[in-house]
This record gives structure tokens, C-alpha cells and sequence, in this order.
């Protein structure tokens, strides 16, 4: 393990030499988190406790979102990107000669990711809003841990879905059109535009049961306090995905290593 520690150490490290970038994305998303917050205000004076949510809920939630959605990866990230385009390329037989698992690098890489994001982009939006805004926040140390945990594994949600994304490239050349049409996904069900409590019907049942939402939804339902069924429940959702989406990603690994041996490398 020590190897992947050593990758993530290095990725986060990595990261955290775009200081402009990273300025800039802060900056970007506490803008949109103010024009978010005035077509969220207008839509909940219209339709009070829309989705079992009142305004200050709503409120939190654009300032959640906007500070998750970088560490989370929900517009892309490396794993996609970077990994897209080694396989795009043929970059990736290096990776496969090195003494270790393809996934668990790539987790690693993005794990150093995520964190830096989370640090450095994650808390600025939100501390932002709180001065602008009142906003709701965990009243218990349980629940921020519950929150911590459930950050933790919508990573990992988001990981095992953009991993499969690259890997596409194996078997359709370029995974460029794949990733194009998971972003779309990903902004849809994933409550980057609206919270999937407001989505109505089979709709709504249909978004809040696919992975993406557990990638930004239930984060922030566990921080808000809004689920229906207990945090327990959200925590294995969650869990249940990362095994679906684990072992899905191991055999798409086997898969693509079977077929560069066999056109040769």
C-alpha cells in the first residue's frame, strides 16, 4: 500500500502548483453560487417546501454543490481526461509495465486530487455563502463525521464511473463522445443543476437510484439532514455502488489488458 499512498501524496502535490487555476475555480464557483441562489430564491418563494426542502435548505445546497463539484469531478477530472487520453494515444502500455494495479494508480492519482480540491476549492464557496447567506450545518459531531464518510465514498462513486468512461477507449478508439455524453449524466442526475428531491414522479425515483447521485445529492442530503430513509441507508447506497461500480471497473481492466496483448501492445 505503500506505493499508492506515495501516488497520492505526489498527485496532491501535483495539484497544488495551479495556484491561479485553483484561485480561479474558487472564484468562478462562488459567482455561480450567487446566480444560482437568485433562481433558487425565486423558485422556492414561488413553490414553498419544494421537494421537502424550505430556503435555507436550498441555499445550503447551491453552496454544497458549488463546493463539491471540483473535488467530486462531476465536470471531469484526471481519471477521465489524463487516462482518456493515454488510452486514446496507446500512453496507457506504460502504465500497464509498471509493477502495480491499473485501477488502484488511478484511484491513487485521483484520491491526491480530490483532496487538494476538497481543501482548497471545497471550503471557499461555502464559506462565502455562510456570510452571505444563513445556511444549515451538521448539528452534532455524528453527523459531521456521517458527512466526512459520505464525501469520502461519493469520490469514489465518481472514481469507479469516470475509470469506466476512460477505459471505453479500449474497444471505441477515442472515449471522447462517451465522456461528452457522461458529463451530460453527471450535470443531469447528479443535482448540479437541480436537486433531485424536486424531480417529480418515476423521474425523480429513476435520478435518486442511479449512481451519480450519490455522488453530489446524497453528500449533501446527510449534511441537510433530509434522508428520508436515515443516514445508515444513504451510507450503503452509496456503498453498494462503489462495489457495483469496483468490480465492473476490475473487469473492464482485465478486458482491456487482454485485448492490447492481443492487437500487440
Amino acid at each position: 500500500m505503500g506505493v499508492y499512498w506515495a501516488i497520492a501524496v505526489r498527485s496532491f502535490r501535483r495539484f497544488s502548483t495551479y495556484r491561479i487555476a485553483t484561485l480561479s475555480g474558487a472564484f468562478t464557483n462562488t459567482v455561480f453560487g450567487f446566480i444560482f441562489c437568485g433562481v433558487y430564491l425565486t423558485l422556492w418563494h414561488t413553490r414553498p417546501g419544494l421537494g421537502g426542502y424550505d430556503v435555507s435548505d436550498a441555499l445550503t445546497f447551491v453552496w454544497l454543490q458549488q463546493g463539491l463539484l471540483a473535488p467530486v469531478g462531476i465536470f471531469g477530472a484526471t481519471t477521465t481526461v489524463e487516462l482518456g487520453e493515454r488510452v486514446r494515444t496507446g500512453e496507457i502500455a506504460v502504465d500497464l509495465y509498471r509493477p502495480t494495479h491499473l485501477m488502484l494508480w488511478w484511484l491513487s492519482v485521483d484520491a491526491g486530487r480530490a483532496v487538494f480540491q476538497l481543501l482548497a476549492r471545497g471550503g471557499a464557496p461555502l464559506i462565502v455563502g455562510a456570510l452571505a447567506f444563513d445556511l444549515n450545518f451538521p448539528s452534532s459531531p455524528t453527523q459531521w463525521l456521517a458527512v466526512a464518510v459520505s464525501v469520502a465514498l461519493g469520490i469514489l462513486v465518481s472514481f469507479g464511473i469516470r475509470y469506466l468512461v476512460a477505459l471505453s477507449g479500449f474497444w471505441i478508439t477515442d472515449s471522447r463522445g462517451v465522456e461528452s455524453m457522461a458529463l451530460v449524466l453527471s450535470l443531469f442526475f447528479s443535482g448540479a443543476i437541480l436537486p433531485l428531491v424536486v424531480f417529480p414522479g418515476w423521474v425523480g425515483g429513476v435520478a435518486r437510484a442511479t449512481p451519480w447521485a450519490a455522488t453530489l445529492q446524497v453528500p449533501i442530503d446527510v449534511w441537510l439532514g433530509r434522508n428520508p430513509r436515515g443516514v445508515g441507508w444513504a451510507l450503503a447506497f452509496q456503498l453498494v455502488w462503489i462495489v457495483v461500480l469496483g468490480l465492473a471497473g476490475r473487469m473492464a481492466t482485465v478486458l482491456a489488458t487482454r485485448k492490447v496483448v492481443i492487437q500487440g501492445g
